[in-house]
């Protein structure tokens, strides 16, 4: 692979980089999270109809760009540099890799011109805290985690020649202001188990509103119920999340009509399963550009920062805890750019987003922890800036992680812990544990 940027890429990142250093500061941020949608629609206008974004990696046929995972990559790094609250993660990284892999002709040339322009956004509701296991990150995704045929999850029933969906999806993002729901339910009963997707669309008319009494903005640590009634028995609420630049809502179907995304016959699993690496590149290099800018930050701060007449900089302990972050911070970048590259590419089948989505978790994470300290007393004020991009790290790994178990499935699909009985490698060998002793 030829890791130098084209000039086109460059220019991506410097173009986005440039508006959201005027648009997008702690203070905008801030104010978009406290708003009843959660991001800023003037923005989002901005990034959709100026530089195109969500329809970035969007073949030119149904009104994209037509770039690769690696141009996407490229400009969620520089989102994640602002932690900018936009859809653009739920629409274009989740929701139209799945329409346009599963979606029947009619859906895909209906849909997919919407979400590329940035006039139609879409949220992938899962039931329960279960993102991270339908797009195969954290272990197998042909199991019954949407429900399974029993209570809880979603159900799909056929009703009058359609189907109707029941249940409740948690952890949803943007699902409060979303205008195309893809809702993955179980259908068939233990008959014929098997999970579906579905499309759910909101009616044109609905608006994102407060229940009586509830307020805006995690920062303060009340709860956010932005509630959402659509008519059929579509209740979207808008809950408190740890990162509030990340906008998530409780989905909730009684009998809501439903259209079938494509077949019954479709390989769900395996198109989650290819959108759920895609978006595991794409987020590694978004908490690279947030892990990035931590540390530039905190640099810049250890400069001025005066004690015992002269600058914490110089101290030899603090360059040693900065060249620390630096190295994982220039690690979880390659492996990010590679991940990235792997998927748009498809590498012989090669899935190494999840490795790569842990390294850069534990990056920002660690760079985060360590912009906290040396702020010192500032630091550890719950309004600084370094306190965003801590709750990024972390909410990020209760979506989608945690560390551990992104690395532990990355090792499985390596087949890295697998042994034959005569010491060798092979699949049918001993356990993790076995190894390990």
């Amino acid at each position: 692979m030829d890791a130098r940027f084209t000039a086109e890429q460059e220019e991506i990142r410097r173009t986005l980089r440039e508006l959201l250093v005027k648009r997008c500061g702690p203070e905008e941020v801030r104010a978009a999270v406290r708003s009843p949608a959660g991001y800023d629609p003037a923005l989002w206008d901005a990034l959709a109809q100026q530089l195109g974004l969500p329809g970035l990696a969007l073949s030119e046929a149904y009104g994209g760009v037509g770039c690769s995972v690696t141009e996407l990559a490229l400009a969620c790094e520089e989102s994640g540099r602002a932690l900018a609250p936009s859809p653009l993660l739920s629409t274009a990284v989740l929701a139209a890799p799945l329409i346009l892999a599963l979606g029947t002709g009619a859906q895909r040339a209906e849909l997919l011109p919407r979400l590329a322009s940035g006039e139609l956004t879409a949220a992938l509701a899962v039931p329960g805290a279960r993102l991270a296991t339908a797009l195969g990150l954290v272990g197998d995704n042909r199991g019954d985690w949407s429900g399974g045929g029993r209570s809880g999850g979603v159900q799909a029933r056929r009703a009058d020649g359609g189907w109707r969906l029941y249940g409740q999806a948690a952890q949803v993002l943007d699902g409060h202001s979303a205008g195309l729901l893809v809702v993955a339910a179980h259908t068939g009963g233990f008959v014929r188990t098997r999970t579906l997707l579905f499309l759910v669309r909101a009616r044109e008319w609905d608006a994102v509103r407060l229940e009586p009494g509830a307020a805006v903005g995690a920062e303060t640590g009340a709860a956010v119920r932005a509630r959402v009634e659509s008519g059929g028995g579509l209740v979207r609420v808008r809950q408190t999340a740890l990162d509030g630049t990340r906008p998530q809502a409780r989905i909730e179907l009684r009998d809501v009509e439903a259209e079938l995304l494509g077949d019954e016959d479709a390989d769900v699993s395996g198109a989650l399963a290819g959108t759920g690496d895609v978006a595991a590149a794409v987020l590694a290099a978004e908490a690279v550009g947030a892990a990035d800018r931590v540390l530039e930050r905190t640099v810049e701060y250890v400069r001025q920062r005066e004690q015992f007449g002269r600058a914490i900089g110089s101290f030899q302990a603090v360059k040693h805890r900065l060249a620390d972050v630096y190295v994982a911070v220039q690690a979880a970048r390659s492996a990010a750019y590679y991940a990235a590259w792997a998927a748009g590419a498809g590498a012989g089948g090669e899935r190494v987003g999840g490795l790569a989505l842990a390294q850069a978790l534990e990056a920002l994470r660690t760079a985060a922890s360590e912009g906290i300290q040396l702020h010192g007393g500032i630091g550890f004020t719950w309004e600084h800036e370094a306190h965003l991009y801590f709750k990024r790290a972390a909410g990020d790994e209760l979506l989608f992680g945690p560390v551990h178990r992104l690395r532990g499935y990355a090792a499985d699909l390596a087949h890295l812990f697998d042994h034959g009985a005569d010491g060798g490698s092979g699949r049918g060998g001993g356990s993790r544990a076995e190894v390990a002793v």
